[in-house]
């Protein structure tokens, strides 16, 4: 038994490159999934609560490529 590896194997997605309008419309929609859920927990309805924080971290790296792509056009443009 000792000799089995309890490392994580990681896997990386493949990314899909987005326009900045598309990545605001999944920042939108991130949000109002994120505020149905927390509306469904104050209910006691939510099974899972988890739910919860990866939705919040989902809409915090959508912000995070929302933000990297306008850094990315304010560089074009100089």
């Amino acid at each position: 038994m000792a000799d089995k590896k309890t490392t994580k194997a990681t896997s990386k997605k493949a990314v899909e490159v987005k326009t900045l309008d598309q990545l605001k419309e999944e920042v939108v929609k991130l949000q109002n999934d994120y505020r149905e859920s927390r509306r469904s927990h104050q209910m006691g309805e939510l099974v899972n609560p988890r739910v919860l924080t990866v939705q919040r971290k989902s809409i915090a790296r959508a912000l995070t490529a929302v933000k990297q792509a306008e850094l990315a056009a304010a560089k074009e443009e100089n």
